[in-house]
């Protein structure tokens, strides 16, 4: 969000500067708000994203690797846990918690996602409904990247409708016993520890279990051939049997709206990361439109240019006010699950469009994975389906304001 005046500032645009660079896209003076620390953390991940993790992008995308190199950097940064204090954990504001994901989104939406299954799903289920004990044991080994942590809700037949979730607990003496299946579920084949949402046979509530995925019977296959994402794992899990002692159970974790505050914290991350993405487009768009020469002079002299470079900015500009609305509401105890959830689906619907005019404005180059555009447009899908797809948030949203509920 460097600051960008009437025209883009010099310093901002070097005519040899690679197209994922940061550009100057505050064009409302957001940046005003931020305080110094916020600031520094801020420009500690842009560095981060500009010289390590936008160029390691893309060949770990085309190969479908994880990019461990990459991720090993990131408690040096001081981000992994978010916004939880104590526990080796940084304790960020609400701002600040946003800042880090999109600037993390605008380097690699896969690095991103690993980012909030890690901080947000994982180790928030730990924070927010666990033991002191969990606490102590799991949340400072998974701030230092000792322990990967995964979190298992999504099954085969229950994704929209996961409150009807099938996987199944029993109690046996000292021990639960899990059954189920689970999908999509990330970072779940390289976790030592996977959050697993499963119905009490006994009483039919959802309960949530810290399982240690070396446990037998827990199996999980990583899910091949995405189009989307496709440097972060997510697996298929099957349960079979898998023994979880009861000291492994999350005790805050008793229906199934417990599970809903956990995601309830982490749906505003989603609309963050959207306009990382969409920062990623613009810039590149920009900086293209600035070099590149045709009819004698650069894309950026002509008038049809310059009127879709300032619509994207229009709806980027948008979307950074949600998004600094979300964090105050947030910071002040405020954030309803439905505002996050309308949040979420604007920032995805406008970073698909921003990027699919940014594109278009490269042209042939646009496909080119080395460009980055066309990588940001497909790794945009996945976060306009996860944690509540644009219909279900719309329909949430519109129960709300109507009263009436479309859906169960």
């Amino acid at each position: 969000m460097t600051r960008a005046t009437g025209k883009v500032d010099a310093m901002t645009v070097d005519s040899e500067g690679p197209l994922t660079e940061a550009l100057g896209t505050d064009f409302f003076s957001v940046r005003r708000r931020f305080t110094e620390a916020q600031w520094d953390t801020f420009m500690a991940v842009r560095r981060y994203v500009d010289r390590v993790v936008s160029p390691a992008a893309p060949a770990a995308w085309d190969a479908a690797e994880m990019p461990w190199e990459v991720i090993r950097g990131l408690p040096d940064l001081g981000v992994v846990g978010d916004d939880i204090a104590g526990y080796g954990c940084p304790g960020h504001d609400p701002l600040t918690c946003g800042l880090v994901a999109m600037e993390l989104a605008r380097g690699d939406g896969s690095l991103a996602t690993f980012h909030a299954v890690q901080s947000g799903l994982a180790m928030k289920s730990i924070a927010m409904l666990g033991s002191e004990e969990q606490k102590q044991e799991f949340l400072p080994a998974m701030a230092r990247l000792d322990l990967v942590g995964a979190f298992g809700l999504t099954e085969p037949e229950h994704g929209s409708d996961s409150v009807s979730l099938e996987s199944t607990a029993r109690r046996d003496g000292d021990d639960w016993v899990l059954d189920g299946r689970k999908r999509w579920i990330g970072n779940g084949s390289i976790a030592g520890r996977t959050v697993v949402w499963a119905r009490d046979t006994e009483t039919n509530t959802v309960l949530g279990f810290l399982v240690d995925t070396s446990s037998p019977g827990y199996e999980a296959e990583v899910i091949p051939r995405k189009g989307s994402m496709r440097s972060v794992w997510q697996a298929d899990l099957r349960l079979d049997g898998v023994r979880v002692p009861e000291r492994d159970r999350l005790p805050g974790a008793e229906s199934f709206k417990d599970t809903g505050r956990v995601l309830a914290t982490t749906r505003g991350t989603c609309a963050w990361m959207a306009l990382g993405h969409a920062t990623a487009g613009y810039d590149a768009a920009l900086r293209y439109a600035l070099e590149r020469q045709q009819f004698g002079k650069p894309l950026a002299a002509m008038q049809i240019v310059q009127e879709r470079l300032v619509q994207m900015l229009a709806e980027l500009t948008g979307m950074q006010l949600y998004c600094m609305q979300i964090a105050q509401l947030a910071e002040d105890d405020d954030l309803a699950p439905t505002i996050a959830g309308l949040a979420k689906m604007n920032n995805t619907r406008k970073a698909r469009w921003v990027l699919s005019h940014a594109r278009d404005l490269l042209g042939g180059n646009g496909i080119l994975l080395d460009n980055h555009v066309v990588r940001h447009m497909a790794d945009i899908e996945s976060i306009h389906t996860f944690e509540g797809t644009e219909t279900i948030q719309t329909l949430i949203v519109g129960r709300e304001i109507t009263g009436h509920s479309a859906f169960t």
